[in-house]
């Protein structure tokens, strides 16, 4: 409940990294929803980054005071699901098969835990396809029996708000999308 007396509307937010949840955080507390956080993680390649994520998403989790769930870190299973596109470009269609295995695992949890409410941060970021992700979340989501919110993260300078708040946090901001493919690139 919120100040007024108002049930506050349960959200599970799939978090992709701790610098792009700095945005999407704050706005949807700011906007009274009950957020929970959920990290999916086996798509990063190698352990230590994966850990690197993992400790600043605590840092934030402590500065904002919302609970996240963690995924098993899982990247053989992963690697087996995405089996097939690894020579894709980037954004192409193992993006979209990491998008969408990151929202499925994500809707099923808000389903379990009873969220009438799923979102991701992943459209804070300018290198990805937000029509795409919000596409595969409104199709996963409907598909678990919850809602989708639609959201785009990087209008209104959401992208450099989540650049400055890292910075200010002192949060790892990392350089690639996570997955030993992308990597590769760098």
């Amino acid at each position: 409940m919120n100040e007024n007396g108002i049930k506050r509307k349960n959200l599970l937010l799939h978090i992709c990294c701790a610098p792009d949840a700095c945005v999407p955080v704050p706005d949807l507390l700011n906007e009274g929803w009950n957020v929970r956080g959920f990290f999916y993680g086996s798509n990063i390649h190698p352990y230590d980054e994966y850990m690197k994520r993992l400790e600043a998403l605590e840092i934030l989790r402590k500065k904002t005071g919302i609970e996240c769930e963690i995924s098993e870190y899982n990247p053989n299973e992963w690697l087996e699901k995405i089996h097939g596109l690894e020579n894709e470009p980037e954004g192409g269609r193992r993006c979209e098969k990491c998008f969408a295995l990151q929202l499925e695992a994500g809707a099923c949890l808000a389903k379990k835990f009873g969220f009438e409410n799923f979102c991701t941060t992943l459209t804070i970021s300018p290198h990805k396809n937000v029509n795409l992700i919000n596409s595969l979340g409104l199709e996963i989501s409907n598909s678990n029996g919850i809602t989708w919110q639609n959201r785009i993260w990087r209008k209104n300078n959401g992208f450099l708000r989540s650049v400055k708040t890292s910075k200010e946090l002192g949060l790892y901001r990392q350089n690639y999308c996570g997955c030993c493919f992308s990597n590769r690139n760098q």
